[in-house]
């Protein structure tokens, strides 16, 4: 999941095992942690990745970061007939290069 959405989103990702050392040497600082984004449903698991991605890039950017950690992601079932929704859960974060 991490290697995909990285590939379909414009912010960097960050995996969470750097992100001390970015944050100990000032070179990320938190702006918004514990925030979590359903994906409108798509009609393939890879459309649900998309629509994720999509808001990721809209929150970071409302955000005013560059950079975001995915903390978890999860499908849930929403109707009798399989249907699955995305549930992202990310920190934001600006980051110098």
């Amino acid at each position: 999941m991490h290697k995909e959405l990285s590939t379909l989103t414009k912010s960097n990702l960050v995996s969470q095992g750097d992100i001390t050392t970015l944050v100990s040497t000032e070179k990320c600082r938190y702006l918004i942690k514990g925030r979590s984004y359903a994906a409108p449903v798509g009609l393939t698991a890879k459309k649900d990745v998309k629509n994720a991605a999509k808001g990721i890039d809209e929150w970071v950017e409302l955000d005013k970061g560059n950079t975001y950690i995915l903390t978890n992601y999860k499908w849930v079932t929403v109707d009798n007939f399989g249907s699955t929704q995305l549930y992202v859960d990310f920190d934001t974060l600006d980051c110098s290069n």
